[in-house]
């Protein structure tokens, strides 16, 4: 009796999980496609996509997704992989068309600066301004500390439109692409979709040099971008994404 008790309960809560998990796929769905935009940038997009993800071994819709982003290279990353073990490979390079600001983390509201770190999507606004909107969770718990207290800004996307003041902006056709790539991986069950932005490409020389010249006389700034540095190393080396945390003075720590 004992057992089946136990089983019994077990049962409801696999039940009660499961449509919870149902629930919020659906919802999810639903939300965007009751947007007439979005729901023609899908059926648009979506053939082109599954094509070229096929073309290159991945599974559609994408199981993993990681986007990087370089300031000074102005080019947005999306890599994908089909299993969690299996290392990340290259889909598509996009250029970044407009941003501002220059080297070095964003730190004040009204800097201008598009944020450098550790970041993943946490808003999908097909009704943008912006033709397309991806937010990114800034401020993090590094740019809380780092940051003004009062005022370290907020509201930072990869969107539409080619214009920035403080946000990644691609062209309307490229932010079309990367808001479905996320959009169906979302909806297909992936919770977190990392996005790092780095202030350059740290293994081509022009734009590590260009870095290291900028940032020169800013110690605290260094050491900031030596971190990044580390984890730009680990992921080029391994083609996977390291366990990273923050210690108490904001410090990005690989672990």
């Amino acid at each position: 009796m004992k057992n089946d008790f136990i089983r019994h309960i077990l049962f409801i809560l696999t039940a009660f999980c499961l449509f919870n998990y149902s629930f919020g796929q659906t919802s999810y769905v639903t939300y965007n496609t009751t947007s007439s935009k979005a729901n023609s940038i899908y059926k648009s997009k979506e053939d082109t996509l599954r094509k070229q993800f096929e073309a290159k071994g991945f599974k559609w819709p994408a199981r993993y997704v990681y986007i990087r982003s370089f300031k000074y290279d102005s080019q947005l990353e999306v890599w994908i992989k089909n299993t969690s073990k299996e290392p990340y490979r290259l889909f598509k390079s996009y250029k970044v068309c407009m941003q501002s600001g220059t080297m070095g983390p964003k730190r004040l509201e009204g800097d201008f600066q598009v944020p450098e770190g550790i970041y993943h999507i946490d808003d999908f606004n097909p009704n943008s301004n912006y033709h397309l909107s991806l937010g990114l969770n800034y401020p993090n718990a590094s740019d809380r500390i780092l940051s003004d207290s009062l005022r370290p800004g907020g509201d930072i996307y990869i969107h539409g439109s080619c214009v920035s003041v403080g946000c990644v902006a691609l062209n309307d056709q490229d932010i079309e692409d990367v808001f479905t790539i996320t959009s169906y991986a979302k909806a297909n069950g992936l919770e977190f979709i990392p996005v790092h932005v780095f202030p350059a490409r740290y293994n081509v020389k022009k734009s590590a040099d260009y870095l290291a010249t900028t940032i020169r006389s800013k110690e605290h700034i260094k050491k900031f971008e030596d971190r990044l540095k580390e984890i730009f190393d680990y992921f080029n080396e391994h083609k996977q994404i390291p366990i990273i945390l923050i210690n108490k003075k904001g410090e990005y720590v690989l672990n």
